[in-house]
């Protein structure tokens, strides 16, 4: 077996699976992604699981595995497992008897009894959505079990696993080019890494995104706090880090295993999601959410764009309305601690509409119990590459004080009025703007307007820069088509040339 020590062997390794899968029956995202997901979990659960009942037997104490023989990957999955062979070399259509009689069934009741262990419940939860593989035949399905089985964690990082939840997370964003329904997207990474590096989440502080999909600004912020605790953290910071600081909610039958074993792959033990609607408070599994704060010290996420919501929805908060996103930043700013810190992505839309009542009651209660000191007008086409082509705006706000004032920065790429697909929004983007924050600085890009103006505004909170000189084209209506009359003759001229080149 060759050693996968880099993260581009391992980045290779993942997209062979894929690749695989591809050919297997699941042909697009939607199948492939959740397919991998289940099995590199149940991969990377056996290997940590090894090493823990090494570790105890070193240090003289006992460890209690959550899956016994022959459920364990080491058993069924690997090569050289006892079951596997059995399985092998017996008859046709054992294997895929087995998975869906005797170990699917096996870990769909694992978290049910009365004494399971919080990683029971999280194992159950991860294959909830699964009763078999998609793979259509027993040979593509044990090819991808022996590809996964090379991933060995020794050789990708001896403390932690951000290789290899790099290449899990690299996968996502076709995901999210695929699932578009009821306005759901992905927040673009380098856009997470911005706004967690403004909100600056602290050891010891909540962290919770009420709509996590895959978990990515869990994931960022978790990468953000292990940074702050140095190369020999304490064990009792890293267990608050990988129990009790990170909480979620997420509806999405898909999303939510997905963002359990993205999780878990961050090192985060005890995903602390809540599976359910978070705008109605209907749970379908709220197990793994026990013991959550009221409210947090830290929210970042991405509500989704332009979706609706009924009136089961529009009767728990105080200004009703269809708009999903009206309804996410009410549930932000009741979920936020005093004193707390939030990130939050809108569609434009939500900034500027101030004919609907709703609209205007909640970015009034914005102001009122929060401070936003920061907006960021986002060049359009950010979400190009994840499915949608929004103009969206970052607000940034802590809660506890009122709005006196908000600085805006408009973030547009150097060099053209968008972001594409071809040539994305990067983190060197924010480069100015993280250089102008802490002042709140003055420039061509960046400007303040007070709360009586926008007041006065009826509430529109539109980034508008007064600093831009826009484009004016003064020609008149006989001078254009002068110009056009000119550009057919010169278009004449040019076939003329063409067809005497021909003849000759």
């Amino acid at each position: 077996m060759t050693a996968i020590d880099t993260q581009s062997a391992l980045d290779a390794k993942i997209k062979t699976v894929c690749n695989v899968l591809r050919r297997s029956n699941c042909a697009g995202a939607t199948q492939y992604i959740p397919e991998i997901t289940w099995l590199l979990f149940l991969r990377f659960l056996d290997e940590r699981e090894a090493q823990e009942v090494a570790d105890a037997r070193v240090l003289g104490t006992t460890f209690r595995e959550s899956l016994a023989a022959p459920f364990r990957w080491r058993d069924w999955a690997s090569p050289n497992g006892d079951k596997r062979r059995e399985l092998q070399y017996g008859s046709a259509g054992d294997v895929f008897q087995f998975l869906e009689t005797k170990l699917l069934p096996h870990l769909h009741d694992l978290g049910q009894a009365a004494a399971a262990s919080a990683r029971q419940r999280l194992i159950s939860q991860i294959v909830s959505s699964v009763n078999k593989t998609r793979v259509d035949t027993e040979r593509n399905f044990l090819t991808v079990l022996d590809l996964l089985d090379d991933i060995r964690l020794e050789f990708i990082d001896e403390q932690h696993l951000f290789a290899l939840s790099a290449a899990y997370e690299s996968l996502l964003p076709a995901l999210g080019e695929k699932i578009r329904d009821g306005g759901q997207f992905f927040t673009p990474r380098e856009a997470v890494r911005a706004m967690v590096r403004v909100v600056e989440p602290r050891i010891g502080e909540t962290v919770f995104d009420p709509c996590c999909g895959t978990g990515g600004f869990l994931a960022e912020s978790y990468a953000f706090m292990r940074d702050q605790l140095g190369d020999e953290p304490s064990a009792t910071n890293l267990e608050a880090l990988a129990t009790d600081t990170f909480f979620g909610r997420e509806k999405d039958n898909v999303f939510y295993p997905i963002a359990l074993a993205n999780l878990l792959l961050h090192s985060i033990e005890r995903p602390r999601i809540w599976h359910g609607n978070t705008l109605t408070g209907a749970a379908e599994y709220g197990a793994l959410f026990e013991g959550a704060p009221a409210q947090f010290d830290v929210i970042l996420t991405n509500p989704p764009f332009g979706a609706n919501e009924a009136i089961d929805a529009q009767t728990r908060y105080a200004f009703r309305t269809s708009s999903t996103q009206v309804l996410f930043l009410q549930e932000v700013i009741d979920n936020l601690k005093p004193g707390g810190r939030a990130g939050f992505v809108v569609d434009e839309g939500l900034l500027f509409r101030t004919s609907e009542k709703a609209f205007v009651q909640t970015k009034r209660k914005l102001l009122d119990e929060c401070d936003v000191y920061c907006i960021v007008s986002l060049a359009p086409g950010v979400f190009t590459s994840v499915g949608t082509g929004n103009k969206t705006n970052i607000l940034f706000f802590n809660k506890g004080a009122p709005t006196e004032r908000i600085w805006y920065y408009e973030l547009t790429p150097p060099d053209r009025p968008r972001f594409t697909k071809t040539a994305p929004l990067t983190l060197d983007h924010f480069a100015e703007f993280f250089e102008l924050l802490p002042e709140r600085a003055d420039s061509d890009r960046s400007w303040t307007v007070r709360r009586e103006e926008i007041e006065e505004r009826g509430y529109d909170l539109k980034a508008v820069n007064p600093h831009r000189v826009e484009d004016v084209d003064t020609r008149t209506p006989e001078e254009l088509i002068d110009e056009i009359a000119q550009h057919g003759r010169e278009l004449e001229d040019a076939l003329a040339e063409l067809r005497d080149a021909l003849r000759a």
